[in-house]
């Protein structure tokens, strides 16, 4: 009798991911009590601990990695023969997963996302933001099926098909108490170097990360997202280049400080993309919708509104 099946392998995975049961049931809206049989059945089962405990965290064994890195292989083989088979039966994908850089907001579809729910045919979406080279790793990688703002061109190799959709102006921006907001003219290496930058760090897993122009020797603060650079150059915990949308407004409310530097920042140019090949009612609506409705605008423009209600809350 067949002692493994996929909702076990997904619940194993969950926990390997959330690293406690807790996180697992809440992810996945289990109630604790049934994520814990299901382990403790399969352990059972199979004779072996696939989990340490640590009090509410859990560990993966040697045993239980085994298990997970070929069971993973096992839930995307599923996963895509669920989405063969409905694309057979109705020409709609099980689910399109749509990733975008962190600089742009996923609130600025959502008019887009509620005309794709009006006519979708039953098809989960899941937006994923990821950081410069990030974006295109996560296509190859199949992470995801199509990029609304992917930033920089893609890798060499092909394998997909890519059209710009828009491009962000860069200002290089300072804390008015910062140190360099005080000099007046244009900013060099010298003057850079004995300062904290605070860049954002690539999430490409497979594909090389791209740098950052750091100086050698150069202070630096690796943060997550855009949105988290942004808020620390607010705070004069550092310095760097922010896209124009977003520091424009803090520039006019005097909360940041607009720099002149020797060597400016080149504008970035943003694409949409999906693998060759690919087909399904879902990813040809959203080219459709992205290539007549243009949201990159909206999806740039949405922080520069969410920053100036920041800003209010703070001036007062």
């Amino acid at each position: 009798m067949l002692k493994l099946s996929l909702d076990a392998l997904e619940i194993v995975d969950t926990i390997a991911r959330k690293g406690s049961f807790a996180g697992a049931a809440k992810e996945l809206f289990r109630v604790p009590s049934t994520i814990s049989y299901t382990v403790s059945k399969l352990e059972e089962d199979l004779g072996v601990r696939l989990f340490d405990r640590f009090g509410p965290r859990v560990a993966l064994t040697e045993a239980g990695k085994e298990l997970l890195k070929e069971g993973r292989y096992l839930l995307k083989a599923a996963g895509d023969l669920e989405s063969r088979v409905r694309r057979v039966a109705s020409g709609w994908e099980t689910e399109i997963a749509i990733g975008m850089d962190s600089m742009l907001a996923p609130s600025g579809l959502q008019e887009d996302i509620a005309a794709f729910y009006a006519v979708a045919d039953q098809t989960r979406l899941r937006l994923v933001r990821e950081v410069l080279s990030g974006t295109w790793d996560a296509l190859l990688d199949r992470r995801v099926d199509l990029l609304i703002g992917a930033a920089g061109e893609g890798p060499s190799g092909g394998g997909y098909t890519a059209e710009p959709i828009g491009s962000s102006r860069f200002v290089f921006a300072v804390a008015p108490a910062h140190p360099l907001a005080s000099i007046d003219r244009a900013l060099d290496k010298a003057d850079l170097l004995p300062y904290r930058a605070v860049a954002v760090s690539d999430s490409a897993r497979q594909l090389g990360p791209r740098t950052v122009g750091l100086l050698f020797g150069q202070d630096m603060l690796a943060v997550p997202d855009m949105e988290t650079k942004y808020t620390f150059q607010l705070r004069g915990i550092g310095f760097g280049f922010l896209p124009e949308a977003w520091a424009r407004p803090a520039i006019e409310a005097g909360l940041l400080v607009e720099k002149e530097v020797v060597e400016p920042k080149p504008d970035e140019t943003f694409y949409l993309a999906w693998r060759s090949g690919e087909e399904g009612a879902a990813l040809a609506w959203w080219l459709k919708r992205v290539r007549e409705h243009a949201p990159f605008e909206r999806m740039m423009a949405r922080h520069c509104h969410e920053a100036e209600g920041l800003q209010a809350g703070r001036a007062k």
